[in-house]
């Protein structure tokens, strides 16, 4: 496996920190991981190491405010600065990579942001996968959003502990013990985020009858961090028929390091090679632009 760290330059010039996978045999399609709010592009590393070994290039980045990447902890001024660095991200793969298959995959936060831009900008996704996305009602106390709504125009830099547990992250302690301990990981959000956050959900819900690529939906039916009855509401407003929900009895939010997480990427892998042999060399060339 051969790991490689750099930046690219995301919205407004900000150089943004990401990181790549490669297998050592044959490249089957890349995977383009997005991490959700708090996070960073490490967390995936059990997810990276059993896709590589499968074939599949992994390419993930720190969003702004996040991990390694600069910018205020938590903060956007407005949601097309996610919008647009997953689009100079995808740019900077196509042009080094182009073809090969390649799939988006958002997590929790990181889900929101993936589906707000296939449902723009499908073109040169051969599939969408979005894990426990964060679709409307979150674990986040009502009058900390209540707040947010109230100084987003006046103070939008205005910031609060988001308050949600580790413990609900994942049912494996030993997994919360070391979140606890990740200097890369943060627990805040800004005013302007949350009245940015919510502005765009309303958008996705109006436009999931859009979508026009193939969609893979995981969810754990124990998630108090983002709830399964939002992605199962969400699910029925998709009307390409390419589409599967898959909900895993008793899962926690971060189904990719929760306890039986192997069955969850084995399914995930399953979906990857099925799209990737459906998939033309000319949806994926150098002519295709994000």
């Amino acid at each position: 496996m051969k790991h490689v760290e750099g930046t690219f330059k995301g919205f407004g010039d900000l150089n943004l920190y990401c990181q790549s996978w490669y297998p050592t045999n044959q490249t089957q399609a890349s995977v383009v991981m997005v991490h959700g709010l708090g996070g960073h592009s490490d967390l995936f590393n059990p997810a990276v190491d059993y896709l590589v070994v499968q074939g599949y290039e992994v390419h993930t980045f720190d969003l702004r405010g996040h991990g390694r990447s600069p910018g205020q902890r938590g903060h956007i001024n407005t949601w097309a600065e996610f919008r647009e660095d997953l689009r100079a991200f995808l740019q900077q793969i196509y042009q080094q990579r182009s073809g090969y298959p390649c799939f988006l995959w958002g997590h929790s936060l990181g889900g929101t942001i993936a589906l707000d831009y296939a449902l723009r900008s499908p073109q040169c996704l051969q599939g969408l996968i979005v894990s426990a996305p964060a679709l409307g009602k979150v674990c986040i106390s009502p009058v900390k959003l209540a707040v947010g709504r109230l100084l987003s125009r006046t103070l939008p830099r205005f910031s609060l502990k988001l308050g949600i547990r580790n413990d609900l992250c994942s049912r494996d302690p030993e997994i919360c013990a070391l979140y606890l301990k990740d200097a890369l990981r943060h627990e805040y959000g800004s005013a302007r985020l949350a009245t940015e956050f919510f502005a765009t959900v309303d958008w996705i819900y109006k436009h999931a009858s859009d979508l026009q690529i193939p969609l893979l939906l995981l969810h754990g039916s124990a998630d108090q961090v983002t709830f399964p009855e939002e992605s199962r509401v969400f699910f029925q407003q998709i009307m390409f028929p390419d589409k599967e929900h898959r909900e895993y009895p008793g899962h926690y939010h971060d189904l990719y390091i929760d306890l039986e997480y192997q069955g969850i990427l084995a399914d995930m892998e399953d979906w990857f090679e099925r799209h990737s042999q459906s998939a033309t060399t000319s949806q994926s060339s150098t002519f295709c632009i994000p």
